[in-house]
């Protein structure tokens, strides 16, 4: 079980949301490349960067800046999401060396392009996020509902060519809650889809109940409030994912 530490950005920031919600900010750095280098100092072996800014607005946002200095600073992969809402915003994040694209909100308005970007980049290269309350997806910064149930989702861009979905349930997102175990090993059992958990992380016993999930390809599972408020070191949860 692979864990990835999150960065998430906000007005060049590294904070974290409760629920998704962008007035719930709470500020834990304000360097995010050395965030970056700490968390690989530490021993993670992949990122996980939200640009927060983009994924609430359709206009540019100065993070893609901060995204360029972290993989130009860290020699680990990073995969990167937020507001990539266009075949061109994929490119342009990959090319300035983004390990693996995420996206949610064309995976929703328009699967064919995820296809197309898929034939374009690469399975590895080409990750969809299925963020959901109550089993129904949200899009646009998660202020908006997809209409669409996360399983139908799921099984939709695994025919796109789509290898991996990286599933949060929204409402648990920075609330220390626990993961919810039974939804994401539906998501992976319905879909036969390499699936990173996400959202809710609290504990390393949340950890240990994900990994009885590997067998049906949940492989991975980003943290972030745990590990910024000292819940457990990233050690400790590498270990608890063995």
């Amino acid at each position: 079980m692979l864990i990835i530490p999150a960065i998430d950005l906000q007005n060049g920031k590294c904070v974290r949301l409760s629920q998704g919600r962008k007035e719930t900010a709470t500020i834990y750095d304000a360097d995010p490349v050395k965030v970056a280098k700490d968390f690989e100092l530490a021993g993670a072996q992949m990122l996980h960067i939200v640009d927060l800014d983009a994924a609430f607005s359709d206009s540019a946002s100065p993070n893609r800046s901060l995204v360029r200095e972290i993989i130009r600073t860290i020699r680990i992969p990073v995969q990167f999401g937020g507001g990539l809402r266009t075949a061109d915003d994929v490119k342009e994040v990959i090319e300035v060396g983004v390990s693996r694209a995420i996206v949610g909100t064309i995976a929703v308005e328009s699967t064919e392009t995820v296809a197309e970007l898929v034939r374009t980049f690469g399975s590895d290269r080409i990750a969809v996020g299925i963020d959901a309350k109550d089993g129904e997806v949200m899009v646009r910064g998660w202020e908006q509902k997809g209409k669409i149930r996360a399983t139908e989702l799921a099984r939709i861009v695994a025919k796109a060519g789509v290898e991996r979905i990286i599933y949060t349930d929204v409402t648990r997102d920075g609330m220390l809650a626990g993961l919810n175990i039974e939804q994401t090993g539906l998501l992976a059992r319905e879909s036969g889809l390499k699936v990173t958990a996400s959202g809710g992380v609290s504990s390393l016993d949340d950890l240990k109940r994900l990994r009885r999930l590997t067998a049906f390809g949940v492989d991975s599972v980003i943290v972030g409030k745990a590990l910024y408020e000292g819940r457990f070191t990233l050690k400790e949860a590498s270990q608890a994912g063995l």
